[in-house]
């Protein structure tokens, strides 16, 4: 019987370190990363019409974010990016014609959870 007890107890002392480690893996599974990059991390193209990422995860439309800056850190891009009405794990922005030149690409996003993650990568134009 006192065996039962204390079987009992100790299940019972360890039940909020579990929820404790099953709430923070969710937590860490709620976030979105980039899958698909367009132009491509490291890749010298012709200047593109756009910047365009595809996530691994629906994105908020209204905190998610793209911008592009030349090599001197000035922002490129003169319109605001979009979430993809179609596809609400893409986002891209629209770019002027850029001169040949090295571009980094800054992204925020945020899931549709509320989970933010953000980065950046470059690319040079030919």
């Amino acid at each position: 019987m006192k065996n039962d007890r204390r079987d009992q107890l100790r299940a019972a002392a360890k039940m909020p370190l579990l929820i404790a480690g099953l709430a923070f893996a969710s937590a860490a599974f709620a976030h979105v990363f980039p899958q698909k990059q367009e132009p491509g991390a490291g890749a010298t193209v012709a200047s593109p019409a756009q910047v365009r990422l595809i996530f691994d995860g629906p994105l908020e439309p209204s905190f998610s974010s793209l911008t592009v800056t030349d090599a001197s850190g000035k922002q490129v891009n003169t319109e605001k990016s979009v979430v993809d009405a179609h596809q609400a794990a893409a986002i891209a922005v629209p770019l002027p014609t850029l001169a040949a030149g090295h571009y980094t690409v800054h992204w925020v996003a945020v899931a549709s959870d509320g989970h933010r993650t953000h980065g950046d990568y470059a690319f040079d134009v030919k």
